[in-house]
């Protein structure tokens, strides 16, 4: 989406990095200059990055990591695009109807004879596993198995496993009968998707700027779900799929 929206306002030429496999690398892609712009969630930069403890006000979050990105790594924090990508804490449809689960402290009670599975990034971040288990006092029938994040819902559908973490935003939750269990002792911060940029980019294309707000809050928690599922559920082409979204929300 940043790639287009550039291209198409400024004309600019974009080569497109993919597969960067998570924050911790996009992070020192940026810093040594082999990226100018990526996509970051608020709560992981604050947690995960900046090493800091988190609070539940977006508003709070942003702020802090927008002054410390700026300070510390000489990065731009752009204006957040608007969808809120919070870890979700799945479970199967027909186990949360059958058991009555709503919140993931209602889940505890029955995680013992569960078995988990989470991305490597997520067993290994600041606002990941280790705290997340401690906050709801979760303990499962094996140790958590950790499997590539495209794995998880398959493995979850398939009985592999009866707990993940993926994201709020993904869109095959409603499409394979999923549910995110509700995050009742506030133990994720918020995860404002923002842009960063390097601030020699923006010194030599000043235009950026403008460009990257046009894209600010135009992107709902719903709307992300409905393009990613275009993408995940229904295999449409990316390019695609941005181009049409592009073209109704930011023309």
């Amino acid at each position: 989406m940043f790639a287009q929206q550039i291209e198409s306002k400024t004309g600019l030429p974009v080569e497109r990095r993919f597969y960067l496999a998570g924050t911790y690398i996009c992070q020192q892609a940026i810093l040594t200059g082999r990226i100018d712009i990526y996509p970051e969630y608020t709560g992981t930069a604050l947690t995960a990055v900046l090493k800091e403890s988190s609070t539940s006000s977006k508003n709070d979050v942003y702020s802090r990591v927008k002054s410390e990105y700026a300070r510390r790594f000489n990065l731009a924090v752009g204006a957040p695009l608007g969808f809120n990508d919070t870890f979700a804490i799945e479970i199967r449809g027909d186990d949360a109807r059958r058991l009555h689960l709503d919140t993931i402290s209602q889940a505890a009670a029955f995680t013992p004879q569960w078995r988990a599975g989470f991305g490597y990034e997520f067993m290994e971040r600041p606002d990941g596993y280790k705290g997340f288990a401690a906050t709801y006092g979760l303990h499962f029938a094996e140790s958590p198995r950790i499997m590539d994040l495209g794995l998880l819902t398959r493995a979850l559908t398939n009985k592999q496993v009866d707990l993940i973490a993926g994201n709020m935003t993904d869109g095959l939750i409603p499409a394979l009968d999923l549910r995110a269990l509700n995050d009742d002792r506030k133990y994720f911060p918020p995860y404002e998707a923002v842009p960063i940029i390097r601030q020699e980019t923006l010194i030599l294309h000043p235009e950026l700027k403008q460009v990257l707000d046009s894209l600010a809050g135009k992107i709902s928690d719903e709307e992300m779900r409905q393009l990613n599922y275009a993408i995940d559920g229904q295999h449409r082409d990316v390019k695609e799929v941005v181009r049409e979204f592009l073209h109704k929300k930011a023309p």
